[in-house]
């Protein structure tokens, strides 16, 4: 989230980049609201989308915790077995 300094008018391009941020935040939200019927995936990157751009300091924690509780559901890749088929 930028914060316009007082001494300079937004340009074309703050006012674009600006929209563009709202539209994937309220997409990121839309996800998370109805994330049982979206992939771990897109539920993951919506929540890095709010923890980075969300509005206030409860909603991007609470995106981190979302994250955290994503990590421990599927918790990355797990090593590869070797060659006699144990990991």
């Amino acid at each position: 989230m930028s914060i316009p300094l007082p001494f300079r008018k937004p340009s074309a391009r703050d006012r674009v980049r600006q929209e563009w941020i709202e539209e994937r935040r309220r997409e990121a939200r839309m996800v998370v609201a109805d994330m049982v019927h979206h992939s771990d995936y897109l539920v993951r990157l919506a929540c890095n989308v709010l923890v980075q751009h969300g509005e206030t300091p409860e909603e991007r924690e609470d995106a981190r915790i979302l994250l955290v509780v994503l990590d421990a559901k599927t918790p990355g890749r797990l090593p590869a077995p070797d060659r006699e088929g144990r990991s």
